[in-house]
């Protein structure tokens, strides 16, 4: 039977990986949430967003094919539904791309991924590799970001609103869908790691797992600070401004 204080640091350590290591310390964050960014500079972060949001739902597929347990594989699958939808009911890939038609955007041009960054797509595409090919229990912990994701949420809503005028309840409804959908998942998902990460070398490769993670989102706001904010030089194959607008 594992020990209640070792779990309560093993939880803790988790934790301190969030605080030190959360993309919300990033200065595109805060740049973003500040309300610092020109509209280009957000159209820049949607597009580019866009493509790690399409890519969760094939990461957890990929994730359902190598569990053998048919009560994880029913406790996992809402997850897809959240990103895909279900019969009648849109879900968040669907509420992403009303936040690009708010942002000026085509839709169909943010779907097609075109112009999505070289190290966006390098870092979201290791996350889908990296969640089919580790151990079961380095796949759940990688997505214990999800800890940290509803304060996140919280402050995207309040400095959207407040700083940018294609901000409403509907461009932004994303992000209030998942202050419901983040927490159900990562109460699940955490526990199962603090259950199954019992020995030092399963919590090390949980917590590598979840340091791995937090370098996945910090990698993609580095892209585009560096493509489009300073020093702004944008890569081949980057969107450009004036591209991707409706016709």
């Amino acid at each position: 039977m594992k020990d209640a204080a070792d779990t309560g640091a093993f939880e803790a350590r988790l934790r301190r990986i969030g605080a030190e290591r959360y993309h919300d310390r990033h200065p595109f964050h805060i740049l973003l949430h500040s309300g610092g960014c020109t509209l280009d500079q957000v159209r820049a972060w949607v597009i580019n967003r866009y493509y790690y949001q399409s890519r969760i739902p094939m990461k957890d597929a990929a994730f359902m094919s190598r569990v053998d347990d048919p009560a994880l594989r029913r406790a996992w699958r809402s997850r897809i539904e959240d990103h895909d939808g279900t019969e009648g009911q849109p879900g968040g890939i669907w509420r992403w791309l009303r936040l690009a038609e708010g942002v000026g955007l085509d839709p169909d041009y943010v779907a097609s991924t075109r112009g999505v960054l070289p190290a966006t797509r390098f870092a979201v595409d290791a996350y889908v590799r990296y969640v089919r090919e580790q151990p079961l229990l380095a796949a759940v912990a990688s997505s214990l970001t999800e800890l940290f994701a509803p304060a996140i949420h919280e402050q995207r809503i309040a400095g959207l609103l407040k700083h940018y005028d294609f901000a409403n309840p509907q461009t932004i409804s994303y992000f209030r869908h998942r202050l419901t959908e983040a927490p159900k998942d990562v109460a699940f998902g955490l526990a199962w790691v603090l259950d199954h990460a019992v020995t030092p070398e399963q919590q090390d490769m949980a917590a590598a797992a979840l340091t791995f993670k937090t370098d996945v989102l910090w990698t993609q706001l580095d892209a585009l600070h560096a493509a489009y904010v300073t020093p702004g030089l944008i890569p081949p194959g980057g969107w450009r401004p004036g591209e991707g607008l409706p016709s």
